[in-house]
């Protein structure tokens, strides 16, 4: 699968499939996320986990744990593997309002996943 080349569309779907179908990595989580993706393509998404389900959420998702921010190539780089979170939020490549640590679990359990 080549994340770059796919739309944001076709991401979502992917994931959502993906954290449904397998949901031992968030079976323990209730967090809610928002992604500000920019660039083309972009926009505002949530990812809610709850009771061991994901939602994607096409816009705003209202109140959140943790909001993060970044460009539409490095959040495909990131599903891909191949972006430390830790190093582009010191870049100020990635944005992180609220718990931190939600944002490097979000990485975490991405990683158990082959996008």
């Amino acid at each position: 699968m080549d994340l770059l080349k796919m739309s944001m569309e076709e991401i979502w779907t992917e994931i959502d499939n993906q954290l449904n179908e397998n949901r031992g990595p968030i079976e323990e989580m209730n967090t809610t996320y928002s992604l500000e993706l920019t660039g083309d393509e972009g926009g505002v998404y949530g990812l809610k986990f709850a009771d061991g389900q994901a939602e994607i959420i096409n816009g705003d998702p209202g109140e959140v744990d943790c909001s993060l921010k970044m460009r539409v190539g490095d959040f495909k780089k990131l599903l891909a593997g191949n972006l430390n979170s830790t190093a582009s939020f010191m870049m100020g490549k990635l944005k992180v309002k609220g718990n931190i640590g939600l944002a490097l679990k979000l990485e975490n359990v991405l990683k158990e996943y082959q996008f």
